[in-house]
């Protein structure tokens, strides 16, 4: 089974910027280790906005060690890209013109004035593993963790 881990940027990243980031994360899978030994990895840049990082655990888990030095290169994303990867008050979801990203606050309004519905598909990713990307991480709002957020 392959554990995924999901990251977010606050923006949508610049084709440039995505074909960059799509070379390091390819680098970076490449030579991902768990106690010295290689993890089957892989990493890839979605709709210029998620970062996703998948371990198939029947080959060797991502343990303490592995998963921190994710953290440390995708820390570095952060810095030479100028955007947050961390922030888990930012909200994805599908509008009329594609792919979009709001905090917290600018969700609510959104909201208020109806742009979201209980029928806009938000992105869930805490979501763990590879199989759920078909069918749990793009939800309608009413079925979405982001719906007891404001409630």
């Amino acid at each position: 089974m392959k554990r995924i881990w999901i990251y977010q940027a606050d923006r949508i990243l610049t084709v440039e910027e995505s074909q960059q980031v799509s070379d390091e994360l390819a680098a970076f899978a490449e030579q991902w280790k768990v106690h010295g030994k290689p993890l089957s990895a892989s990493a890839e840049l979605r709709d210029n906005l998620f970062i996703i990082l998948k371990v198939d655990e029947d080959v060797a888990t991502a343990s303490g060690c592995s998963v921190d030095s994710s953290v440390r290169f995708l820390k570095g994303i952060e810095e030479r890209y100028h955007v947050q990867l961390f922030d888990r008050m930012q909200f994805a979801y599908k509008s009329t013109n594609g792919l979009a990203v709001v905090d917290r606050s600018g969700f609510e309004k959104l909201l208020a004035t109806g742009e979201i519905d209980d029928n806009t598909l938000v992105f869930d990713n805490t979501i763990s593993y590879d199989h759920q990307l078909e069918s749990a991480w793009a939800v309608p709002f009413k079925e979405s963790w982001h719906k007891r957020l404001f409630a």
